[in-house]
C-alpha cells in the first residue's frame, strides 16, 4: 500500500474516476434498496448517482486528455490514507439511518480525498478541476442535507417516518412481544406444576430454567425459519430470531428467579411462589400495555385477552401439580 501523498497525478485522477464510479454505484444501489420503504429518500440518492457520475466523465476526459486511454487500476483499499470501510451496501433491509451515515462518511471522505490531491498536483488543470470537485461535493453535501431536511419536513417525511415505525414494529416489537407472551404464558404451567408437586424452589427453578431456555431455542429457530423477510418485509430473520428467543427466556425467566429463595428460609416455598405471583401480574400487564401501544388492540381488550389467558395456564399447573 501507498500512501496518497506519494501518487502521482496520474493516480490521482485514476483513482479519483474510480472513487466516483464506486460512489455512483453504491448510491445507486442504496436508492433501488430504498425506493419501495423511502421513494423520497431513493430520489435523493438517485440525484447524489447522477452528480458522482458527471464527477467521474469530467475526471475521465481530463485523464485522457493528459495521460491517454489506459486507466491504471488503483483503488482506495491501495492506498493507506483512506479508512476501509466494511460494504455495507451489500446488507440486506439495511436501515435508513446507517444508509445516511454511510453516505455521509463517503462525501467527507471524498472533500478531503480531493483537498488534498489538489495541494499535491502541479499540474494546473489537474489542480484547478480538483479544486472544483472540493466545492461540488461540498454542496453536494449541502444538498443532501438540504433534500433530507425537506423530506423529513414534508408530507413524504411523514410518509416515511410512518414506513420507519411500521418496519420497526415488524421487525423488533412483533417477535419480541410473540416472544415475551409465549415465554410468561406457556412456561407458567410447568413452573407451578413443579412448584406445587415438590414445594421445593430449587428443583422449581430448575424446571422454569429448562423451560425458559428451551422455550427461547425453539422461538427463536421457529422465528427465523419462517421466513426470510423477501416478500413480508419483516426483516433480517436471524434479527427476529433472537429476539424472538431472547425475549421468550426472559418472559420465562422473570417468574422463575423467585424460586432461588432458599429452601432454608423459614416459608421459603411460599415466599418465591409469592414473589412469582407478583411478576407474573406485572409481566402480564406489560404484555398488554405493548398491545396496546403498539398493536392498537383496546387496553381492556388486551388485558383480558392476555390476563384471562394467563389466568387459565396458571390454574392449569397448579391443579396438575396439587393433585
Amino acid at each position: 500500500m501507498t500512501r496518497l501523498s506519494d501518487l502521482s497525478e496520474r493516480e490521482i485522477l485514476a483513482l479519483a474516476i474510480a472513487s466516483e464510479e464506486e460512489d455512483h454505484r453504491v448510491y445507486m444501489l442504496f436508492a433501488e434498496q430504498l425506493k419501495d420503504r423511502y421513494p423520497a429518500t431513493a430520489e435523493m440518492f438517485e440525484r447524489m448517482a447522477e452528480v458522482e457520475l458527471d464527477h467521474r466523465e469530467a475526471l475521465a476526459e481530463l485523464y485522457k486528455d493528459r495521460f491517454g486511454p489506459i486507466l491504471i487500476p488503483i483503488r482506495k483499499a491501495d492506498v493507506v490514507s483512506f479508512v476501509r470501510r466494511p460494504p455495507i451496501w451489500l446488507t440486506r433491509n439495511l436501515s435508513l439511518s446507517a444508509i445516511r451515515q454511510e453516505a455521509e462518511a463517503r462525501e467527507a471522505e471524498t472533500v478531503k480525498f480531493y483537498a488534498r490531491a489538489a495541494e499535491h498536483a502541479k499540474d494546473p488543470a489537474v489542480r484547478e478541476l480538483l479544486q472544483r470537485l472540493v466545492r461540488d461535493e461540498r454542496s453536494h453535501q449541502a444538498l443532501a442535507v438540504e433534500l433530507e431536511q425537506s423530506i423529513a419536513g414534508g408530507s413524504a417525511g411523514a410518509a416515511e417516518a410512518e414506513t420507519g415505525r411500521r418496519q420497526f414494529i415488524l421487525e423488533y416489537i412483533q417477535p419480541g412481544l410473540v416472544g415475551l407472551m409465549d415465554g410468561s404464558v406457556s412456561t407458567l404451567a410447568p413452573l407451578f406444576a413443579a412448584a406445587f408437586a415438590t414445594h421445593n424452589n430449587w428443583q422449581t427453578f430448575l424446571v422454569g430454567l429448562a423451560a425458559s431456555l428451551g422455550a427461547g431455542i425453539s422461538m427463536g429457530f421457529a422465528e427465523a425459519l419462517s421466513d426470510d423477510g423477501e416478500l413480508s418485509g419483516r426483516g433480517p430473520p436471524i434479527v427476529r430470531g433472537v429476539v424472538t428467543g431472547a425475549m421468550t427466556t426472559v418472559g420465562g425467566l422473570g417468574h422463575t428467579m423467585p424460586y432461588l429463595v432458599p429452601d432454608a428460609w423459614p416459608n421459603a416455598f411460599w415466599i418465591a411462589t409469592s414473589i412469582s405471583a407478583v411478576v407474573v401480574f406485572v409481566e402480564l400487564w406489560a404484555i398488554a400495555w405493548i398491545r396496546a401501544r403498539y398493536m392498537k388492540t383496546p387496553f381492556f381488550k388486551a388485558v383480558l385477552q392476555i390476563v384471562l389467558g394467563g389466568a387459565i395456564v396458571l390454574a392449569t399447573g397448579i391443579l396438575i401439580g396439587a393433585s
